[in-house]
C-alpha cells in the first residue's frame, strides 16, 4: 500500500439560546462649557471690544472701558466708531471628507497594532491594550456565557465509549508464541441493551472486549455481528445497568451541507473522552482499503478537518445539535496522525447495518455476480486489450445478475450510469453507493466496440452466507492458511481478482 494511501486510524450557528458577550463600556464624560472670553463671538450677536490696558481704540481712552452708546467721552470727537463681528458659516462637505479619512487612518492603525501584537486580545474574553505608551484599558466579557463545543460535549459525550480489546496473535504465519496484544478505539451507545456500534477494525480478531463508559465506569462485552465489508460492527455489553446508559440521538447524514460544524469524539491515542471540532470539508468521497480479511468499502464517506486519530475509529461525528451524522473511521496521512483529512461512514448507511446485525439477519450489499481486475496502461499493452483503464471481468458468476443481463468474461466496464469506471475497486464503489434492486447502465468495451447494458441489481447475502460458513468451517485457528494469503498478496500486487 502506498504511504499516500488512506488508511484507517487503528491504533491503540450558533446554538439556540447561547447568549452574546456583554461588553461593558463606561460613559463618556460631558465636555466643560468654554470660558467666557472677552472678544468672544456668539452667532447673532455683537461684542464691543474691550481695549487692554494701556492701549486705546477709536472712541476709547487707555484710562478705562467703552462707556455706553450715546455717552459723551470726555476730550474725543462726538464721532464714535464701533466694531461687529460677523460669524461666517463653514461648509459641511470638507468635514465630512476629514471625518472620513480619520476613520480609515484609525482602522489601518488598529489593523497595524493586531498585527504587530501591540493589541493583545486574550483568551479569558478580554481586550487589552498594551502598547507602553499607552493606557491599559480592558474590556471585559462574561465569563458564565456558555459556548456551542460545550453544550454538544456536555450532550454527546455520555453516549460515546472507550474500547480495549486482547488479541491473540497464535499465528501459523507469523510463528510467534501467542502473546496477547490489543487494539484501543471507541464506539457509540445506540439503545439501553448495551448495543454499542464500532469499526470492525477495532474489534477484529479480538479475544476478549473492555468498554469503559464516560462515568469511569467498566464493563465486558460480547460482538453481535459484524459486516466487514462496510468495517462495521455492534458489540454489546454484559450486565450493564441500563439506567447509565445514553443512547446517542441520531440525525440525518442525507441532510449534511460542506462547511457545516461538526464534532468528532472518542479515545485518540487511548486519551478517553476527547473532542476535536471542525467542518465538512466534503462529501461523496469513496475508497476501498485491502486487509488480511479483505477489501472494506468506504462509499459516500463524510470529509471532515476535525482531527481524528488512531484510537477514534469507531467513535461520533456529531453535528451542532449533538446528533449523530457519523462514524468516524479512516484518515488520510502520510505520517499516520491527523494531517486534517479524516473520513466518517454517514449514520444513515451504518445504522441501517447496524439494525440488521442487532435483528440477527446478515447485513446484504448490492451485487453484480462478478470476478474483476483493475486494467492499466501495463496490462493493457500485453493483453492487446482495446482500453488502459476499466474493469476486466475475469468470470462471470452463474445465474447472477450480470449473467442475466448479458455481461460476458473479457468484458471490460469503463462506465457505470455515465460515469468513468478506471479500475475494479472503483466499480464496486459505485456499485456500494446503490440499494439492491437498482438498475445500473454499464459502458461495456466488447471486441473493441463499445455498448451499454442494464443490470439490475442484487443481495450479496448468498454469497456472505457461504464467506462465513467458510469461516466457521476453518477450526485450525491459524487465521489466513498459506494460499490464503499468497492469493491476498497477489491482489495488493494487482495481479488477481475482486468480487463485485
Amino acid at each position: 500500500m502506498s504511504e499516500n494511501t488512506p488508511q484507517r486510524p487503528d491504533g491503540l450557528n450558533d446554538a439556540a439560546g447561547a447568549q452574546q458577550p456583554r461588553v461593558q463600556v463606561e460613559p463618556t464624560p460631558a465636555q466643560p462649557a468654554p470660558a467666557q472670553n472677552p472678544g468672544y463671538t456668539a452667532p447673532g450677536r455683537t461684542y464691543v471690544n474691550q481695549a487692554p490696558a494701556g492701549r486705546a481704540y477709536a472712541g476709547q481712552t487707555s484710562a478705562g472701558p467703552v462707556p455706553p452708546t450715546g455717552a459723551a467721552v470726555p476730550g474725543a470727537a462726538a464721532a464714535t466708531e464701533t466694531r461687529t463681528v460677523v460669524k461666517t458659516r463653514t461648509k459641511k462637505f470638507p468635514v465630512f471628507l476629514s471625518s472620513l479619512a480619520g476613520l480609515a487612518v484609525g482602522a489601518v492603525l488598529v489593523i497595524a497594532l493586531v498585527m504587530t501584537g501591540a493589541l493583545d486580545i486574550d483568551r479569558g474574553g478580554s481586550v487589552t491594550a498594551t502598547n507602553p505608551d499607552s493606557t491599559s484599558q480592558t474590556i471585559d466579557i462574561n465569563p458564565e456565557d456558555t459556548t456551542l463545543s460545550e453544550v454538544v460535549a456536555q450532550k454527546a459525550l455520555p453516549s460515546v465509549v472507550s474500547i480495549s480489546t486482547e488479541i491473540d496473535t497464535t499465528s501459523s504465519l507469523a510463528g510467534d508464541s501467542g502473546a496477547s496484544s490489543g487494539n484501543i478505539g471507541s464506539g457509540v451507545i445506540l439503545d439501553t441493551d448495551g448495543n454499542i456500534l464500532t469499526n470492525y477494525h477495532v474489534i477484529q480478531n479480538a479475544s476478549a472486549i473492555a468498554v469503559t463508559l464516560d462515568d469511569g465506569t467498566s464493563y465486558e462485552a460480547e460482538l453481535v455481528g459484524t459486516d466487514e465489508s462496510s468495517d462495521l460492527a455492534v458489540i454489546r455489553l454484559v450486565n450493564a445497568d441500563s439506567s447509565a446508559l445514553t443512547p446517542i440521538e441520531v440525525g440525518d447524514s442525507d441532510n449534511l451541507s460542506v462547511g457545516e460544524w461538526v464534532m468528532a469524539i472518542g479515545s485518540p491515542f487511548g486519551n478517553e473522552q476527547s473532542v476535536s471540532t471542525g467542518i465538512v470539508s466534503a462529501l461523496y468521497r469513496s475508497t476501498a482499503l485491502q486487509s488480511t480479511s479483505g477489501t472494506s468499502i468506504y462509499a459516500n464517506m463524510i470529509q471532515t478537518d476535525a482531527a481524528i486519530n488512531p484510537g477514534n475509529s469507531g467513535g461520533a461525528l456529531v453535528n451542532d445539535q449533538g446528533q449523530l451524522i457519523g462514524i468516524n473511521s479512516v484518515i488520510e496521512s502520510y505520517s499516520g496522525s491527523s494531517s486534517g483529512v479524516g473520513f466518517a461512514i454517514p449514520v444513515n448507511y451504518a445504522k441501517n447495518i447496524a439494525d440488521q446485525i442487532i435483528a440477527g439477519k446478515t447485513p446484504v450489499h448490492p451485487y453484480l455476480g462478478l470476478t474483476l481486475t483493475s486494467v492499466n496502461a501495463l496490462n493493457a499493452r500485453q493483453n492487446n486489450l482495446a482500453v488502459d483503464s476499466g474493469a476486466y471481468v475475469n468470470e462471470v458468476t452463474a445465474g447472477g445478475p450480470s449473467e442475466q443481463a448479458g455481461i460476458q468474461q473479457g468484458d471490460i466496464i469503463t462506465a457505470l450510469d455515465g460515469e468513468q469506471i478506471t479500475s475494479a475497486d472503483g466499480l464496486i464503489i459505485a456499485v456500494r453507493e446503490h440499494e439492491v434492486g437498482d438498475e445500473v447502465t454499464l459502458t461495456v468495451v466488447r471486441d473493441g466496440s463499445e455498448q451499454e447494458i442494464k443490470v439490475t441489481l442484487g443481495s450479496d447475502e448468498a454469497l456472505q452466507a457461504e464467506q462465513q460458513d467458510a469461516t466457521q468451517g476453518d477450526s485450525s485457528g491459524s487465521g489466513l492458511s498459506e494460499e490464503d494469503f499468497m492469493r491476498y498478496l497477489q491482489e495488493l500486487m494487482g495481479q488477481g481478482g475482486s468480487g463485485a
